[in-house]
């Protein structure tokens, strides 16, 4: 009788989420053009940066550095008049703008130490930082070369052998795009039970369920295993389809055990989702609530950063959070290919935290339905 309530009230919950446009569209949204926008627009990488080189000297040099910048580090490079060029920066038009000053060529051969002017725009905080860095290293050897008057490879007393290992093209894609399934599973998974359940306070079905032979557990486990299913459909064929087909981006390791590592971080973050929306009282209250618990739990959990990087106290108190250990156990999985015998410590981690949270869910639960 319990699995038979179990399975009809889940049911239930299912229909109601197939009424509710918005968190359809949110879903949708979330596994398919989020992750699409992720893989597209990683901001830590230098990409198609727009330049403007002011050319007062019209010398060979001055064009062999003019014809240094190409895709897909830059944009083809706009040559413009000294006149224009803060107006352009002011514009937002350009990040970078390079002046080469007349008799730049001549002071060169003469043994001089000419000086160019390079303007960022510093407010594109990744580009400047790392395309200032870009362009002084191709203007110098740019530079070098034609004193030369050869390209040859400088002899270095040390070489080093650079292999990339699982990202073998540097593709920032390929982070962003797993990095945001990984993400809009915890996410989802708030979200979907904490609204089902506001949804039943607010249409009044709360008080039909207290007359009805059910046990609050078989109330709280049908929310779980239907908003559960839900997820854990949508992140497959987000992995599969958007991910593997759409964008071709390869993943490593086995999608069963993937899979089994999302159900257990769904069980854990949908007794959390439970639990927060006892305690809100309407769906604004419950989307605050929503702020404060999932922006500190995806920035320190190591999604978006090295856990390695932050305080040791942070680390220590984020060891009870749920998404930190899948976040591990997704990264090893789909990027690194491990099995089993490597991410089983998450795996229990997981199933340990998701009892904790789902008793005290069901502990606050009962107290809500009294």
């Amino acid at each position: 009788m319990g699995f038979k309530n179990t399975w009809n009230l889940g049911v239930k919950e299912l229909r109601g989420l197939l009424r509710d446009p918005a968190l359809l569209i949110l879903i949708v949204y979330a596994f398919t053009l989020s992750v699409y926008t992720h893989s597209k627009a990683m901001p830590e990488t230098l990409a198609k940066a727009a330049v403007a080189i002011v050319d007062e000297d019209r010398s060979p040099v001055s064009a062999r550095v003019t014809s240094a910048f190409y895709p897909p580090y830059f944009l083809k490079p706009q040559l413009i008049t000294q006149s224009e060029m803060d107006a352009r920066m002011d514009a937002g038009l350009d990040t970078f703008a390079l002046d080469i000053p007349p008799h730049f060529q001549r002071d060169l051969l003469a043994g001089k130490q000419p000086a160019l002017q390079l303007n960022v725009d510093a407010t594109r905080m990744s580009q400047a930082f790392t395309g200032a860095g870009y362009i002084q290293s191709i203007i110098t050897s740019e530079i070098n070369e034609f004193l030369a008057h050869h390209r040859s490879d400088e002899d270095l007393p040390v070489s080093l052998a650079f292999r990339a290992r699982f990202n073998p093209e540097l593709s920032p894609g390929w982070f962003g795009a797993v990095m945001s399934i990984i993400e809009s599973v915890t996410m989802l998974a708030i979200i979907l039970t904490g609204a089902a359940l506001i949804r039943e306070r607010e249409h009044g079905t709360v008080e039909h369920l207290l007359v009805m032979p059910v046990k609050p557990l078989e109330i709280m486990l049908s929310k779980v295993w239907s908003m559960g299913v839900v997820v854990l459909i949508a992140t497959g064929f987000s992995l599969t389809v958007v991910v593997n087909m759409l964008l071709q981006i390869p993943t490593e390791g086995s999608l069963g055990l993937f899979l089994l590592g999302t159900a257990l971080e769904v069980f854990a973050t949908t007794a959390l989702g439970i639990f927060l929306a006892t305690i809100a009282g309407s769906m604004p209250q419950f989307g605050m609530l929503m702020v404060l618990v999932l922006l500190p739990l995806q920035i320190l959990s190591g999604a978006m950063t090295p856990r390695e990087s932050m305080p040791e106290a942070i680390q220590w108190i984020m060891m009870a959070a749920p998404n930190t250990h899948f976040v591990i156990l997704a990264q090893s999985i789909l990027f690194r290919g491990a099995g089993l015998s490597v991410v089983w410590p998450q795996l229990v981690a997981l199933l340990v935290i998701g009892v904790v949270f789902f008793a005290i869910a069901l502990n606050r639960f009962r107290a809500f339905l009294r």
